[in-house]
């Protein structure tokens, strides 16, 4: 016989399970947590970023306050401030045109450009049907400066030039 087991057998494999949680939870927060808390970008550190990154990634920056705008516009329609609201929207359309402009001029991710306004435009429009009859105005005249701006861009990659 090769002998009794220890005693503390078990314990052993209780410890390495243990080890291997605490080695699992450490991955799982520092993947997924510090990021997070990592500071946050501002909007006007994003701006000027975008405004002094080469001329092939500002489509991607542009789109991304763009999207950013949206978000707050939604947030301050439902808190009631429609008038902050407009100017947010007024941004919104403003760097869909530069990202519009940004793609078009540098012949790169045109496709993005045009899906990311799209979904913008889309949920400009969501946005309206929530929205007292005097607020509905601006909000569809940038939808529809938006879906303008979509179909530039599918012209533009799908005309006959191509």
């Amino acid at each position: 016989m090769a002998g009794e087991t220890p005693i503390d057998y078990h314990r052993t494999k209780k410890i390495a399970a243990m080890r291997l949680r605490v080695t699992f939870f450490t991955v799982v927060l520092a993947t997924f947590v510090l990021p997070l808390a990592a500071r946050q970008e501002t909007l006007q550190e994003l701006i000027a970023r975008a405004d002094s990154a080469p001329a092939a990634d500002r489509p991607a920056l542009y789109i991304e306050i763009a999207e950013w705008q949206l978000k707050s516009a939604d947030e301050l329609y439902t808190a009631g401030k429609p008038d902050d609201a407009r100017a947010a929207v007024n941004d919104v359309v403003t760097y869909s045109q530069k990202a519009h402009d940004a793609a078009i001029q540098t012949e790169k991710k045109l496709k993005s450009t045009e899906i990311s306004i799209r979904k913008m435009a889309d949920r400009l429009r969501d946005i309206k049907r929530t929205l007292n009859f005097e607020d509905q105005a601006p909000v569809q005249a940038a939808a529809d400066t938006l879906e303008k701006l979509r179909t530039d861009l599918l012209a533009h990659m799908f005309g006959k030039g191509r």
